[in-house]
């Protein structure tokens, strides 16, 4: 998950990446995904599976479970 600094509002984004240095620096340089662009980020929470399909369960509950996206803001 990442978070904007380069804003006043909090904007978070949470994907899939197996590199995930070269995942932010692509977000940061407006080469990720859409909804990424125009915005500096920094990566606030990660979390490593031992397969894909294990990793993108977690992130599709992870994108729809707001309640824990907010929690994970609030430590950071």
């Amino acid at each position: 998950m990442i978070k904007s600094i380069s804003s006043q509002k909090s904007k978070t984004y949470v994907g899939y990446t197996n590199n995930i240095k070269n995942r932010l620096l692509q977000h940061n340089s407006n080469k990720g995904a859409k909804s990424t662009k125009g915005y500096i980020w920094k990566v606030i929470y990660k979390k490593k599976f031992s397969s894909k399909k294990m990793a993108m369960s977690y992130e599709y509950k992870l994108k729809k479970n707001r309640k824990k996206r907010l929690s994970i803001l609030k430590q950071n």
